[in-house]
């Protein structure tokens, strides 16, 4: 289970480049009223490491569809 079960991310389909998917994770999280801490967290968290890194972050944050 995601930490925000309740955001859900389109990654299937879409642009797999890791900029896009950090902006639709960001937007989707500031659409539902997460602090900027929150957000701020979540992109150190998904950066700090590789792309598979940032995408098994993401699901951990999110849904992913």
């Amino acid at each position: 289970m995601p930490k925000y079960e309740n955001i859900e991310v389109q990654l299937v389909g879409m642009d797999g480049n890791a900029f896009s998917i950090l902006g639709r994770v960001m937007d989707a999280m500031k659409k539902a009223g997460l602090s900027q801490t929150e957000i701020d967290e979540f992109i150190k968290e998904a950066t700090s490491d590789n792309y598979d890194n940032l995408l098994m972050t993401v699901a951990k944050w999110v849904n992913v569809s």
